[in-house]
C-alpha cells in the first residue's frame, strides 16, 4: 500500500510550515493544504509512472483489495501460545503486494481460498499415498 500519492503541484506556501496542493476532483472532499510534514519532495524516475484512473476510490478515500491467494503459513508464538498465520497475496485496483494474517479471520472472511487446500508450493496427499 502506497504511504504517499502523488506527485502533486504546490500552489502556495501557507505560513512557515504549510502548502497548497492542487488536488485532482477525484481527491475534492480533501483539504487542499498541508504540513510540511506530511509532504515529501518528488525525485523523478519513469518507472514511478502509475495510472491512477484505474483505482476506484471510495467516498472515505480507501480502495478495495481483494485475496488472491495464500501464498505462506507459519505458526508465531506469542506468550507461550501458538498462533497460526497465513501469508495472503492482496490485489484488486493495485499491484500485488502481501501481507501475514490470522489464519482463523482469514478462514471466517474468505473460505474460498481454503477451499482448495492448497498453500503456495504445498501439495495435498491423502493417507496412503505415500
Amino acid at each position: 500500500t502506497p504511504r504517499f500519492i502523488g506527485p502533486y503541484q504546490v500552489l502556495k506556501r501557507i505560513g512557515d510550515v504549510a502548502y497548497q496542493i492542487a488536488l485532482p476532483p477525484s481527491l475534492s472532499n480533501l483539504h487542499n493544504v498541508f504540513h510540511v510534514s506530511q509532504l515529501r519532495k518528488y525525485i523523478h524516475d519513469p518507472s514511478h509512472i502509475v495510472e491512477s484512473d484505474n483505482i476506484q476510490l471510495k467516498d472515505n478515500l480507501t480502495y478495495e483489495t481483494i485475496p488472491l491467494r495464500i501464498e505462506d503459513k507459519r505458526v508465531k508464538q506469542l506468550r507461550g501460545k501458538e498462533i497460526p498465520l497465513v501469508k495472503v497475496v492482496w490485489g484488486g485496483n493495485v499491484e500485488e503486494s502481501a501481507t501475514w494474517e490470522l489464519e482463523s479471520h482469514m478462514q471466517e472472511t474468505y473460505p474460498f481460498l481454503f477451499a482448495s487446500g492448497n498453500f503456495g508450493d504445498e501439495i495435498s496427499i491423502r493417507r496412503g499415498e505415500l
